[in-house]
C-alpha cells in the first residue's frame, strides 16, 4: 500500500505541523517541515517502495515486526540516516553509518531532537521477551512538542523521568506487551497530554477508549495501529 493508503493525523508545534501516519503495529511515519522519519518500517504493513526516501529511521529493536531489513532498503537513500539501538546493528550489518544510540544518549538530527529510553518487560516470565538493557524507546522533540514512542515496554521506573510529553504511544499487547490497566498505570508515571495506543493486537477498542473514564488524565485517541 502506498502512502495515501493510511490515515494521517497533524499536531501543532512552534515551528510548523508534524504529520503522523499511523501505519500499522509498532510502524509509524512522521513529517515535519518536509523530513520524513520513519519508526520501525515493517514491509507487510507497507509497500514503501511507493515511498519517497526516508531522511531518518528509527528502530526500536531487533524482533521481526520492528526491525525489517527490506523496509529499510526499501525506504533509504544515500542521505538517509539510521538509528538502532546496539541489539538492532548486530543483527543488520549491511546497513552502513548506522548511529547507535544507547539508552540515556540523545542526539538531534534534521533539527529533530532524539532520546534513546529505556523499554522492557518486568511481569515474571516475560522478561526474555524484552530483556532489560536491550531495547529503546524513543523522545521526540519537533519544536516545542514532545512526542514519546515507548517501543515494546511494561510500565517502568525509568518512564517516572520523562518530562513535558504531549503525545504518548503506549503499546497494548499481551503478552509481550502492557493490559490496558498497565497502559493507564504508565501514563500516570509522566502525564501525557496525548495517549495514543497502539502495538495492540486483539485489545478490545473499548478498553482501550476507557483507559481513563473521568476528567482527570491524558486525551486517549484509539488510532487503527493493531
Amino acid at each position: 500500500m502506498g502512502q495515501s493508503d493510511f490515515v494521517t493525523e497533524e499536531f501543532g508545534t512552534s515551528t510548523g505541523p508534524l504529520a503522523i501516519t499511523y501505519v500499522g503495529h509498532g510502524t509509524l511515519a512522521l513529517e515535519w517541515k518536509g523530513i520524513s522519519l520513519h519508526i520501525d518500517p515493517v514491509s507487510s504493513f507497507a509497500d514503501y517502495r511507493t515511498w519517497k526516501r526516508a531522511d531518518l529511521i528509527l528502530i526500536t529493536h531487533q524482533h521481526g515486526d520492528h526491525l525489517d531489513p527490506v523496509a529499510i532498503e526499501d525506504l533509504k537513500g544515500p542521505e538517509t540516516e539510521l538509528i538502532m539501538n546496539p541489539a538492532s546493528a548486530a543483527e543488520a550489518p549491511l546497513f552502513e553509518g548506522v548511529r547507535i544510540l544507547s539508552h540515556g544518549e540523545n542526539l538531534t538530527l534534521r533539527g529533530i531532537a532524539i532520546e534513546a529510553v529505556p523499554a522492557y518487560n518486568t511481569t515474571a516470565g516475560r522478561e526474555n521477551f524484552h530483556p532489560r538493557g536491550r531495547d529503546n524507546g524513543y523522545v521526540l522533540g519537533f519544536g516545542d512538542l514532545r512526542v514519546y514512542v515507548a517501543g515494546d515496554t511494561e510500565p517502568i521506573p525509568e518512564m517516572g523521568d520523562l518530562e513535558n510529553i504531549d503525545v504518548a504511544f503506549l503499546p497494548v499487547n499481551q503478552p509481550y506487551t502492557m493490559t490496558p490497566a498497565q497502559a493507564a498505570e504508565a501514563a500516570t508515571l509522566f502525564h501525557p497530554r496525548i495517549l495514543i495506543p497502539y502495538h495492540y493486537g486483539e485489545t478490545p477498542r473499548e478498553e482501550l477508549e476507557g483507559l481513563f473514564p473521568g476528567p482527570d488524565g491524558p486525551e486517549v485517541r484509539v488510532r487503527n495501529l493493531s
